[in-house]
Formats: C-alpha cells, structure tokens, sequence
C-alpha cells in the first residue's frame, strides 16, 4: 500500500510524458497520506477572465467568471481567494458562497464548506447549488440523515437531468446509510429511463436499481479520472451497503487511485477507507 501510495503521488505532481508541472501549476490538496496534488496549466481561460475583470474589479459577476475559470483547472485555492472578493463586495449574494463552499469543499476544508453553504441558504433557502454541496459536506462527515433532508429538497431544484440524476444517486444512499430502506426504494422507484447517457449517477443509478451488475457499470468510455473516481465510489458503495467491505475496500481504493482527487466520490471514498481502518483497529 505505501509503495502505491508513492506511485500516486509521482502521478500526481508529474505531468503528461514524465514533465514536471509547470510553474503556475500550485499545490492545491495534500492529502492524509502525503500526496500532492497540483493545480492545471491554463489554456487561456484565466487569462482572459483576469483580463475582463481588470477593466472593472468590483463586477462580482466578472469575479464568479475568474472564480469559475480558476475552478476549471483546479485552481482551487486561488479561486476561494477570488470568490471571498467577491463576498467583500456582495456578502448579500449566495451564489458566492455556493462557489466559495463548494471549493472549500474540494480542497476537503469541510468546516468552512459547511459554514459557507449554510450562509447562503440564509440569504436564498432555495439555492440548489447550496443544498447539493451541503448534502455532501453532511455525507462525507457521517451525517447521513442530515444528507438525505439536503438532498430531498435540492431535488425538485436541480437545474437540468444530470444534476437530477445526481440528485437522486446521493439522496439514495444517503438514506440507505441512514437506514431508512423503505425510502431509498421509494426513490429508485420514481426514476424513469430517461436520465442522460454516458452520465456517471446514471450508471451508478442502473446498478442500485438491479439494471445492471457492478462489473457493467464502468464502460470502455470511462477513463476520465472524475468519471472512474465517481463509478468507483458508487459501485463499493453499494458492495458495502450489502456488508461485503472486502469488495468495498476495493472500490474505494480504486476511486483514490485515480487522478480524480476533486471528485465527491474521491473525497467520500477516503472518508470510506479511514472509516474501515478505523473499524480494524478496534
């Protein structure tokens, strides 16, 4: 385990072909274990979103923009610290700290995340990119119930069938973990066929409706590192909710071996592994 452990984290810091990162690359994440993982290069995204906003500064929507195009190349940190400019111009705007939350979030400051998320939802009790996150900080902190209220009202909300299909996933196992069985079932029962192809919670989704084996869950299409962390997590999930931890533990390594350390079922899988090893020691 340690030598894959230092293996990941060479992938990590090494870019295509064995390069080294570039040096606008930034550490964003170390993770429990020590392994970094950096920012991406930008293509030009940032560049023109810094451009836009030099001509006016106080524009939070061109400040949401910079924050977004950091986002896109993983620019976390940078982004929080663009989004929190943002909040000094316009603490009164929710979408900051839906954004801000978020990226709190994927740099695993779950604390502040929470407190982020729930602050916006004071100012717009409605804003789903709120509830969605929220639902995640509760999930990957072990509050299942608190997960699936979260997610129960995000559902209506979400904004197109991706975000519904994920919607539906988190809201199933989070009610699953929280062991009200009969619910889950009750949301696997409205789901029609008609969620978005190739998308990941539509897969994970086919497998919790008996649609397909776990094997069959991952297509020959999936090998982006947020896809494969994604299935990954879902799949020993689901193992793990029928009590078999050894093909749980499976999976969950799978999701972190993957290059896909943003992704919720990344984080939540390190959560998953840490819980198990916890439960071995005992």
């Amino acid at each position: 385990m340690r030598n894959a452990l230092m293996v990941l984290a060479a992938t990590a810091l090494v870019g295509p072909a064995g390069s080294r990162p570039a040096a606008a690359q930034s550490t964003q994440y170390r993770s429990p274990a020590g392994v970094v993982y950096v920012s991406q290069a930008d293509t030009g995204a940032v560049a023109r979103a810094e451009s836009a906003l030099a001509a006016n500064p106080r524009d939070v929507d061109r400040l949401i923009a910079l924050g977004l195009a950091q986002s896109g190349i993983r620019r976390y940190r940078e982004a929080i610290a663009t989004f929190t400019r943002g909040i000094e111009i316009a603490p009164g705007n929710a979408v900051l700290y839906r954004w801000r939350g978020h990226r709190y979030l994927s740099v695993r400051e779950l604390d502040r995340a929470r407190a982020d998320l729930e602050r916006g939802l004071t100012i717009d009790a409605n804003c789903y990119g709120c509830l969605y996150h929220l639902g995640i900080v509760r999930y990957v902190t072990g509050d299942f119930a608190g997960a699936a209220e979260a997610f129960r009202r995000a559902l209506p909300l979400a904004p197109e069938p991706g975000e519904y299909a994920g919607s539906n996933d988190w809201l199933w196992m989070s009610l699953s973990r929280a062991g009200r069985g009969a619910e889950a079932q009750g949301v696997l029962d409205r789901i029609t066929d008609s969620l978005p192809a190739g998308n990941a919670y539509t897969q994970r989704l086919a497998l919790y409706r008996g649609r397909i084996r776990p094997e069959q869950a991952f297509t020959p299409a999936d090998t982006a590192d947020i896809q494969v962390a994604t299935l990954s997590y879902g799949v020993g999930n689901w193992y793990l909710l029928r009590g078999d931890t050894a093909h749980a533990r499976e999976y969950f390594e799978r999701s972190v071996r993957s290059s896909g350390w943003p992704a919720f079922g990344f984080i939540a899988s390190e959560a998953e592994l840490r819980n198990l090893a916890s439960q071995n020691r005992r």
